[in-house]
């Protein structure tokens, strides 16, 4: 090859990797990439959904109570040290107005090495794990667990460079290919007779699968590691976001923590199972959420107003959601624990209605990380997850002299009138968006939970001796809708309704226009 040949393919080849930093084009057009993104991004979250629900309820009726339980008292520390998997580096990435090759080199080798580090940590805090939860099977739980962190190390900064870039659609096949790979895998496994294996396999193949599909999908490729690419700042930011982290799934899995080692593996199996049917549906749609509003705030820090205006119309969305959705829950315990889980899982059926009040405040609470990570407030996010933590294990301290549904109940009254104004005191205390913006919106989304709750339960009083199925098939549409025309009496909530509405069509016009 020709030196002048040479110096084209290796121009060539740095130009291809300087356009993974490259976020200048992207700002023109950030409302339509913002709204196409969104789209593609729930509708991997429905589908992730769809395989979420068909998991849990075919492994509910493959698998036992014990079997979640045992899975649920590893998961309730690895979730813990999850925090460290890439040490905020990831968001530090997306963040960031400009950025090199190096530093996302350096970041890269940083993420894998703590990778390892987190796995060989689990696995000298196996033999402990056993004998802390009196249970030997444990150990080999957290030993095959260790494997995620070392897969997910590997994967954190190409999916940071895609985040940046806006490919949510790249995102998307990645999620929901992997999930697939997990759930496919879990579900045969338990078919098999592996018991709860299969939920160790689900986690560490999804991880597996996340790993090939990121790599296969992005072209990015790191160098090896240099001195003096300027990291420093963004290990620092980074560094608090993973502390705060750690506060919230300290505190977050204490619960699980505490109920596993003071009342067994089998009321935890059933407190996880009501947790994961309250939290996972709407994780779903947090998840989208994040993906898409991070890296367009960030992008926003210099205009003010279009800043606090994109915030509160996604604050007002998610926030029409919450309620409705939590009132249904609190509505429909029963029958959606019958038909999802079966009827051995009736011991869910009170910790699910204890959850829901939760799902009405945490949600509205975990989205002000946007406004920290698109500030650059890693220090804010720190204060504001320690103070919530404490809040939470307190909570639990209280709630635990009466078992699992007393640890639910004490977690949702302290939510609501301790954790959620100190919450909204932190986040509004610099930036465009202040407290007041916070506490409108939340207080004036109030009557959807009283609309919908009243509709759906209204019509479930006049079909308690249906079968369940037909229960949930009727109650679920005609009780949101008509809490939804109870609802547009409100101007607010109509106003989060009509701009949800219209951004939906848009989003669908956008994407399947013809060309």
């Amino acid at each position: 090859m020709s030196t002048d040949l040479r110096d084209k393919v290796s121009v060539s080849a740095e130009a291809s990797q300087t356009d993974h930093f490259r976020t200048d084009h992207l700002i023109e057009n950030i409302g339509h990439r913002a709204v196409s993104g969104g789209f593609v991004t729930f509708s991997a979250q429905a589908a992730k959904f769809a395989m979420n629900l068909g998991a849990a309820a075919i492994l509910a009726r493959l698998l036992i109570p014990k079997d979640f339980g045992l899975v649920g008292m590893v998961l309730g520390v690895t979730s813990i040290v999850n925090v460290f998997k890439d040490l905020g580096l990831s968001r530090a990435t997306v963040q960031r107005e400009e950025i090199t090759q190096e530093q996302v080199s350096n970041l890269f080798w940083i993420n894998v090495a703590f990778g390892v580090l987190l796995t060989g940590i689990c696995v000298a805090l196996a033999p402990f794990l056993a004998w802390f939860y009196r249970d030997s099977r444990v150990e080999g739980i957290m030993l095959g667990m260790s494997l995620v962190f070392v897969l997910a190390g590997s994967t954190a900064q190409h999916q940071a460079l895609l985040t940046r870039q806006m490919r949510f659609q790249a995102l998307a096949v990645i999620d929901v290919s992997s999930m697939a790979i997990g759930f496919i895998s879990g579900v045969v496994l338990a078919w098999m007779g592996f018991g709860y294996w299969a939920l160790v396999a689900q986690q560490v193949l999804t991880a597996a699968g996340g790993l090939v599909m990121t790599w296969v999908i992005s072209s990015w490729r790191p160098h090896l590691p240099s001195r003096n690419s300027g990291v420093r700042p963004m290990v620092t930011f980074g560094t608090h976001l993973s502390v705060a982290d750690l506060i919230v799934q300290f505190t977050g899995n204490c619960d699980s923590i505490l109920i596993g080692r003071f009342f067994g593996a089998a009321p935890l199996g059933l407190y996880t199972r009501a947790q994961v049917l309250l939290s996972r549906p709407i994780q779903q749609v947090i998840s989208p959420i994040n993906s898409v509003m991070i890296p367009v705030l960030s992008r926003l820090q210099s205009d003010q107003e279009r800043y606090r205006r994109s915030y509160m119309q996604a604050y007002d969305g998610l926030a029409l959601m919450v309620f409705s959705f939590s009132a249904m829950c609190f509505a429909l315990a029963k029958p959606i624990v019958l038909v999802i889980l079966g009827p051995k899982w009736t011991g869910v059926i009170p910790l699910l209605m204890a959850f829901a009040i939760i799902g009405v405040t945490w949600p509205l609470a975990e989205i002000c990380a946007w406004l920290y990570e698109s500030q650059g407030r890693g220090k804010d996010q720190l204060r504001n997850h320690a103070l919530a933590g404490l809040v939470t294990v307190i909570a639990y301290s209280i709630g635990l002299h009466w078992g699992p549904l007393g640890v639910v109940a004490a977690n949702a009254v302290m939510g609501i009138l301790v954790r959620l104004p100190i919450v909204y005191f932190i986040a509004g205390r610099r930036g465009p968006v202040c407290t007041s913006d916070m506490w409108l919106g939340f207080v004036s989304h109030v009557p959807c939970w009283v609309a919908v709750y009243l509709a759906t339960a209204g019509i479930y009083q006049t079909m308690v001796h249906v079968n369940p199925f037909i229960q949930l098939l009727v109650c679920a549409p005609v009780g949101l809708g008509v809490g939804t025309v109870l609802m547009l009496l409100f101007p607010r909530p109509r106003r989060s309704a009509l701009f949800a509405g219209s951004k939906i069509m848009g989003a669908w016009k956008v994407r399947f226009a013809p060309a």
